[in-house]
């Protein structure tokens, strides 16, 4: 069952004047700006939704206390052993990162009978600058002779790798001495968004604010759909 309760817009007043002596590219500028703002929206609350992997109970809104992300599925790139148990205040300096952590993520994924095809990996800025650093991953191999395209960095081991800001934050510096990120890894079914109504644009002018207000709203609903075939792989943000 997936609830459609999510309901955003982005609004603008834009003045007579400023409509009058701005150029043309005003509106267009509150255009892209809205739909950047919305897809943003989207974007975490689909990351939120992550907190439900595994035996987790999905959070809407959950605080970078590190114990809303602890769940079956719950990982942390241990230095010195690959992966294990992610808990809060677990993640310490020099935790980052590694290939060995992330083959055996791979297994933990083929343990659970999670399908080959179609399986990403999204990851903070800190971790692309490991990747980076691994001779093997910026091989033409991993990248394959392209450039960046809307986030996609390679394939790794036939997973897909997206970098993003975006990504979440489970603890912050002051509760763990370091900033901790999560990694998702996930196959595409781990997630469903329902989209009752795509962004739309609309305008109306305002006299008595001598002003056309712009507005932009979605609609929609996450939901965990297949919460075993998703991992949060916890990384120091360093």
């Amino acid at each position: 069952t997936v609830t459609v309760d999510r309901h955003f817009e982005y609004s603008r007043l834009i003045e007579d004047i400023v409509e009058v002596q701005a150029l043309n590219s005003l509106r267009q500028f509150y255009t892209e700006d809205a739909g950047y703002q919305l897809a943003l929206k989207v974007d975490t609350d689909l990351i939120n939704a992550a907190t439900g992997f595994g035996d987790g109970t999905r959070t809407q809104t959950p605080a970078n206390t590190g114990a809303n992300w602890v769940n079956s599925n719950s990982y942390y790139f241990n230095a010195a052993a690959g992966l294990a148990a992610y808990a809060a205040d677990t993640v310490t300096s020099g935790d980052n990162f590694t290939d060995l952590g992330f083959r055996e993520a791979i297994k933990l994924m083929d343990d659970a009978d999670v399908p080959m095809e179609n399986r990403v990996l999204v990851v903070p800025p800190a971790v692309r600058k490991s990747l980076m650093g691994i001779d093997r991953y910026v091989s033409s191999d991993f990248v394959g002779g392209r450039g960046v395209e809307s986030g996609l960095i390679g394939n790794l081991y036939g997973v897909d790798i997206y970098v993003s800001s975006n990504a979440p934050v489970l603890e912050t510096a002051a509760q763990n001495s370091i900033a901790v990120r999560g990694c998702l890894f996930f196959h595409q079914d781990a997630l469903v968004m329902a989209e009752q109504m795509a962004v739309r644009s609309q305008t109306q002018y305002k006299q008595e604010y001598l002003s056309t207000l712009y507005t932009a709203d979605t609609l929609y609903g996450v939901e965990v759909y297949r919460p075993e075939a998703g991992f949060i792989l916890a990384v120091a943000d360093e």
